[in-house]
């Protein structure tokens, strides 16, 4: 869903996606859990995608994942661009500077008729505020962020104070005259605090942004090659059986488990033979994995040949067992390097078995990208072509079969010593 979602939007790769949203995690946890724009453009220099794109990957890849409304919140917070979130951040400041002025001035007042007076403790709040929201004026990208972030922050804190306090009755507010001349002081004073600030980053102990940068680019190379040490070119065999819940409705059970066990067994054995593994079942489809396409064709046109044995002996069902196989190679990314089977999703996989169901009856389909590796090339294969999600496939089908089809024929019946 993930990938489908971003190819839309941005065109990217399913393993290019991947990747980036892999570092992008293992990033996120060797920095506590936090993924600030230094990172997300080490990713995108990486990656070799815009910055934009690897906040929409970050993104959507936490919208699909259970979190608190607060992680939410967060995680949609980050994916914001760094100069919207500072201005975000300068007014929500702003608006909390402009409440804590509200209730100083209110509390203030009341010191008269409560023995309590709870304005200095507001008045503490606000210069924590007005601290934090320096701070976030310091550290913009560069002098016109901060001169808009500082007018953000004074315009919105004066601007809350008067209106609320307004609201409330309080008389010793700021004249609403002063605004311009607040939002105008706030600009060039974020112009001048950030100056000042990138002149003596040193002496104030800030990180160097080209340092960090550079600090992030070497962790994230050694990231990739943590995720690309599985990486591994595989052909994958898919085979199904043609028709066969038509012909589970036509049998007993008994015979019908016998049967697809020996159908099982059958495909097993030839995968063994020629150096594979079975890497998964689904129902009566079985996909395999082979080192090479050479050993993958060798299987699949065994199979196919040899499936006569399996209906003459094996089959009790009174229905020849028919197949169909697609064959594809391209690179897969194992959790564990030794076992093949730990590569659960995979586009060659999805590849092998879409060209599996447009195969003629059967044929054996293998992409052109995979007959080009085997002596001969795709000629050797044969000259009838099929096409399947944008890939080129050159069609195999034993002699036997091909006569078949050309006298009009199906698969040759079952003997009599084959039927229950």
């Amino acid at each position: 869903m993930l990938e489908t979602r971003l190819e839309t939007h941005i065109g990217l790769t399913e393993d290019g996606i991947q990747q980036m949203v892999g570092m992008a995690e293992r990033l996120r946890a060797e920095k506590g859990g936090v993924l600030d724009d230094s990172a997300i453009a080490a990713i995108a220099e990486v990656s070799g995608a815009p910055e934009e794109y690897v906040r929409l990957a970050v993104k959507i890849h936490a919208d699909t994942v259970k979190q608190a409304p607060t992680s939410r919140i967060r995680a949609a917070f980050l994916s914001l661009q760094p100069n919207v979130r500072r201005h975000v951040s300068s007014g929500l400041v702003g608006f909390a500077i402009g409440l804590a002025q509200v209730f100083a001035v209110f509390f203030g007042s009341l010191s008269k008729v409560i023995t309590y007076n709870a304005g200095p403790l507001f008045d503490i709040v606000k210069i924590l505020l007005v601290t934090f929201g320096l701070y976030n004026i310091s550290v913009s990208k560069d002098n016109k962020s901060a001169a808009v972030t500082g007018a953000i922050l004074f315009g919105t804190a004066f601007s809350v104070a008067v209106a609320v306090g307004s609201m409330v009755g309080l008389k010793d507010m700021p004249d609403t005259n002063m605004l311009f001349l607040c939002i105008a002081g706030g600009g060039i004073g974020g112009g001048i605090l950030h100056a000042l600030v990138d002149k003596y980053r040193a002496r104030l102990g800030l990180k160097d942004p080209i340092k960090e940068r550079q600090d992030l680019l070497r962790q994230l190379v050694d990231l990739q090659d943590k995720l690309r040490s599985g990486e591994q070119s595989i052909t994958f065999l898919s085979v199904d059986i043609v028709g066969s819940t038509k012909m589970k409705e036509m049998s007993d059970p008994l015979s019908i488990e016998f049967t697809f066990n020996e159908y099982h067994n059958f495909i097993d054995m030839i995968t063994s033979r020629y150096g594979g593994r079975v890497h998964s079942t689904a129902g009566d489809g079985v996909t395999c994995a082979f080192d090479t396409p050479h050993q993958a064709f060798g299987a699949g046109r065994t199979i196919q040949t040899g499936i006569i044995e399996v209906n003459t002996h094996r089959n009790k069902i009174g229905v020849p067992l028919t197949l169909r196989v697609g064959i594809h190679t391209g690179k897969v990314n194992a959790p564990d390097a030794g076992d093949i089977t730990s590569v659960n999703f995979a586009q060659v996989i999805d590849l092998a078995a879409h060209l599996q169901k447009v195969c003629p009856v059967g044929g054996v389909a293998i992409s052109e990208s995979s007959a080009a590796q085997l002596p001969g090339g795709p000629r050797a294969v044969g000259t009838e072509m099929i096409q399947s999600d944008s890939i080129s496939a050159v069609v195999w089908m034993p002699r036997g079969r091909q006569k078949a089809l050309g006298a009009g024929g199906g698969p040759p019946p079952l003997p009599e010593s084959a039927h229950p």
